[in-house]
């Protein structure tokens, strides 16, 4: 599964980080979110799309592998964290 996040939807929250540590970052810059990982590793899976399921913002789509649905594809979002 592919992870996206769009940094400039992105409120810092810091959720996706305290879900999946491993994946999601938190900038000590601006707060935003930071993409470790752009893949998820198989058995991250179930968090990563928890983490995407609870972002306030939207910020974090999936796509492709175990991504939930067409419906949290990027859409013209930062991909790979960039």
């Amino acid at each position: 599964m592919e992870v996206h996040v769009d940094r400039g939807r992105c409120a810092g929250s810091g959720l996706c980080m305290s879900y999946v540590p491993a994946v999601f970052d938190q900038s000590e810059d601006d707060g935003k979110v930071l993409l470790k990982a752009a893949r998820s590793e198989p058995g991250m899976a179930a968090a990563v799309r928890g983490a995407a399921a609870r972002c306030p913002t939207g910020a974090i789509t999936l796509s492709g592998g175990d991504a939930p649905s067409d419906r949290n594809t990027p859409s013209g979002g930062e991909a790979h964290g960039r």
